[in-house]
C-alpha cells in the first residue's frame, strides 16, 4: 500500500470538543473526543494501480492487449467471520454480528441469491405514505434524504442498496441541479430505477433513465426541440454527450479488459462531436406526459413523445443510422440499442461497479472476467446486471486472502458508507422513524457526500481521479474518493460522526449492549469492534493504540462502559485502517 499523508492529525485530548452541526444540538454525549483543524494528522492508504486518463471518465489503462478472462475458482470452504465481514464491506452499507453469521451460514454465493430475491421497499410509496404530496412540499426537496438514510441503513435488501448506489454514481442525477417541482419525488422516482434494475438488464435501465423525467431535468433534454433552420437554433447536447462519455462507452475505445486501444501511440477516440450532434437530434420532442402539477405523479411516468418537437430526420452515429421519418420512441430505442451494442459497454461499466464496490484499481484480467460476464451471462444475454454482480463479488481478486497484502488492492470507503456502516453495525435506530440525518454533502461540518445531491453529472468524484503532486501520481495510482478529501472534510467527517458515535444525537441512537458488556476488557472490545467495522483489518499497531485510549478511561470511572466503547468506535472509524478497506 502506498500512504498519502495529509496534514492532519488525530486528538484524543478529552477536553477538546467539535463544533456539532446545530441539528445535533450541543449535548457532548458520553465520549469526550474531538479533532481541531490544525492537529489533526490523517494517513489515507490506497491501493496501486495504473492510472486513468486525466478528465477520469475511468475509460482504461492506456496500454494495449487484452487479458484473457479466464475465471479463477473460489474456495467453497465456509468464510471465517473476517472473511464474512469484508465480504460485507463490499457488498453491504454496513455488517451486523447477524449478517455476519448469515454469510457464514449460506456461504458467499448463496447470500447473494438470497439478496437478489428479496423484495425492496419504494422510495416513492414511502414518500406518499409519509405525507409528503402536501403542497407544501411542492418547491422542496423535504423528505428525500429521510428517505434515502432509511432505505440504505434499514433495508435487508443490502446487496440492491449497494449497486443502486454505484450506479447512482455512474448514471448521475444531481437533485440541486433538478429544475422541476416536487423534487423529493424526482429524486425517488430516479433512484426507483436504479434499485428496480439493479439486477435487471442494463439495456433496460438505460432506457428507464432516458424517459426519466429527473434526469431530463438535470440533463436539459426535457422539452428538446429539433433544429430550427431559420433561428439556427440546434437540439441540445447535454444528455447525447453524457450518455455516451459517463454513462456507457467513455472517451476512448478499450479493450474487454478495460485496457485502452491504440494507434499511433494514442488512444483511439469512440465518438466525434458530429457523432454527439447527430445523437442529440433523436433526443427531442420528449416531455411530461401531463401538465398536470398539482401532484407529482407525473414524474414517476416516463417520458412521452411531442412528435411535433421531434427531429424527423436521418441521424448517423457511432456508425448506425436512424432512417428519415422514423417515429420519436422507436428512434429513441434504435439508438439506446446501437450503444448497448458497443464494444466498450462491458469493460467501460464493469470497471466502475468493480471500483465502487471492491478495488479502485482492479487488474486487467479482474475487468476482463467481469466484462465477458457483462456480454454473455452464460446464457447469451447481454448485460446482465444480477449476473455481473455476482462476477465482481465472487472474484479470486475479491475474495482471496492475498488481496490482503496486495499492493493493486484497496479503496477508499465512502464518506457515506462510513456512517452507514456505524448505524448497521451497531443497530442503530431512528426514535421517530424518519432518520433525519439530511443533506450530508457539506465538507466542513459533515461528510462531503450524499447520495442523490453530486454537485454535477460527474458525481462527487471521478472514477480516474489522482491527487496531482502527489506519491499517488507519482506512480499511476487512482484513488477516486480522494478527490473530496482535504483537511476541512477530514475534520468534518470526524467531528460529525462523533455525535453519533456518542449516541448524543436526540433521534438516532446506536445499541451499544453487547460492547458495553465487553467495556471492562479492552482486547475484547477491540477486536469486536475491528471485526464488524473494519472486518478484521486494524494493524496491530492501531489496535494497541485503540486499547491503550479505551484503558485511559479507569473502570471506577462513572459512565466508564459507554465512554470505553465510544473510545473505541471513534477511534476505529478515524483511523487510516479503516479509511481504507482492502
Amino acid at each position: 500500500m502506498t500512504d498519502l499523508l495529509l496534514n492532519a492529525d488525530l486528538c484524543d485530548e478529552a477536553d477538546q470538543r467539535p463544533d456539532l452541526d446545530p441539528d445535533l444540538g450541543s449535548d457532548r454525549g458520553s465520549a469526550d473526543l474531538a479533532v481541531r483543524p490544525s492537529s489533526l494528522r490523517y494517513v489515507v492508504p490506497i491501493g496501486a494501480a495504473l492510472a486513468l486518463e486525466a478528465c477520469g471518465e475511468g475509460s482504461g489503462t492506456i496500454t494495449s492487449g487484452t487479458a484473457t478472462p479466464t475465471p479463477t475458482p473460489t474456495s467453497t470452504a465456509p468464510p471465517t467471520s473476517v472473511q464474512a465481514s469484508r465480504f460485507l464491506a463490499q457488498a453491504t452499507f454496513g455488517a451486523s454480528q447477524a449478517d455476519i453469521s448469515q454469510v457464514q451460514s449460506l456461504g458467499y454465493a448463496g447470500w447473494i441469491t438470497d439478496q437478489i430475491a428479496r423484495p425492496r421497499g419504494s422510495h416513492w410509496d414511502w414518500l406518499v405514505a409519509n405525507g409528503y404530496l402536501d403542497v407544501a412540499n411542492l418547491n422542496n426537496s423535504n423528505g428525500f434524504d429521510n428517505s434515502v438514510w432509511r432505505q440504505i441503513i434499514t433495508e435487508p435488501g443490502q446487496l440492491r442498496q449497494r449497486v443502486g448506489m454505484a450506479l447512482s454514481e455512474i448514471i448521475v442525477v444531481g437533485l440541486g441541479g433538478v429544475t422541476l417541482s416536487w423534487r423529493q419525488f424526482v429524486g425517488a422516482a430516479y433512484l426507483d430505477i436504479l434499485l428496480d434494475n439493479a439486477f435487471g438488464n442494463f439495456r433496460t435501465l438505460i432506457e428507464q433513465i432516458t424517459t426519466n423525467a429527473g434526469m431530463a431535468s438535470f440533463l436539459t433534454y426535457l422539452n428538446n426541440r429539433r433544429e430550427n433552420t431559420a433561428t439556427g437554433a440546434l437540439p441540445d447536447e447535454n444528455y447525447a454527450r453524457e450518455l455516451m462519455q459517463l454513462f456507457s462507452i467513455g472517451l476512448y475505445q478499450l479493450n474487454m479488459d478495460g485496457t485502452l486501444k491504440m494507434s499511433g501511440g494514442n488512444p483511439i477516440e469512440t465518438y466525434s462531436q458530429n457523432d454527439v450532434s447527430q445523437l442529440a437530434r433523436v433526443f427531442t420532442g420528449l416531455v411530461l406526459d401531463s401538465n398536470d402539477n398539482s401532484t407529482p405523479n407525473r414524474l414517476r411516468r416516463p417520458l412521452v413523445m411531442n412528435a411535433s418537437l421531434h427531429e424527423t430526420g436521418a441521424s448517423t452515429f457511432l456508425g448506425t443510422t436512424i432512417p428519415a421519418g422514423t417515429e420519436g420512441m422507436a428512434a429513441v430505442r434504435m439508438a439506446l440499442d446501437a450503444i448497448f451494442a458497443h464494444p466498450n459497454v462491458p469493460p467501460f461499466i464493469s470497471k466502475q461497479l468493480i471500483q465502487r464496490l471492491v478495488t479502485s484499481n482492479p487488474s486487467p484480467a479482474y475487468v476482463g472476467r467481469v466484462a465477458a460476464v457483462f456480454a454473455n451471462n452464460g446464457s447469451g444475454v447481454r448485460g446482465d446486471l444480477a449476473a455481473v454482480v455476482r462476477a465482481i463479488l465472487l472474484d479470486t481478486e475479491a475474495r482471496s486472502d492475498a488481496s490482503l497484502t496486495s499492493a493493486s488492492a484497496g479503496k477508499i470507503r465512502e464518506p457515506v458508507i462510513r456512517l452507514t456502516n456505524w448505524a448497521r453495525s451497531f443497530g442503530a435506530t431512528s426514535a421517530g422513524g424518519l432518520w433525519p440525518i439530511g443533506d450530508t454533502s457539506s465538507n466542513s461540518t459533515r461528510l462531503a457526500q450524499a447520495l442523490g445531491r453530486s454537485p454535477s453529472v460527474f458525481n462527487f468524484f471521478r472514477p480516474g481521479y489522482t491527487p496531482p503532486n502527489t506519491q499517488l501520481a507519482s506512480q499511476s495510482l487512482v484513488a477516486p474518493e480522494l478527490q473530496i478529501t482535504d483537511e476541512l472534510s477530514v475534520v468534518g467527517y470526524v467531528n460529525f460522526i462523533r455525535g453519533f458515535v456518542a449516541n448524543s444525537n436526540a433521534d438516532i441512537k446506536a445499541d451499544y449492549s453487547d460492547l458495553i458488556a465487553k467495556a471492562a476488557d479492552s482486547q475484547a472490545l477491540v477486536d469486536d469492534v475491528n471485526l464488524r467495522l473494519a472486518a478484521g483489518q486494524l494493524s496491530s499497531a492501531t489496535v494497541a493504540t485503540i486499547r491503550a485510549a479505551v484503558d485511559s478511561v479507569a473502570t471506577t470511572a462513572a459512565n466508564f462502559a459507554m465512554n470505553r466503547v465510544a473510545i473505541a468506535v471513534l477511534l476505529a472509524m478515524a483511523s487510516p485502517d479503516y479509511i481504507a478497506l482492502k
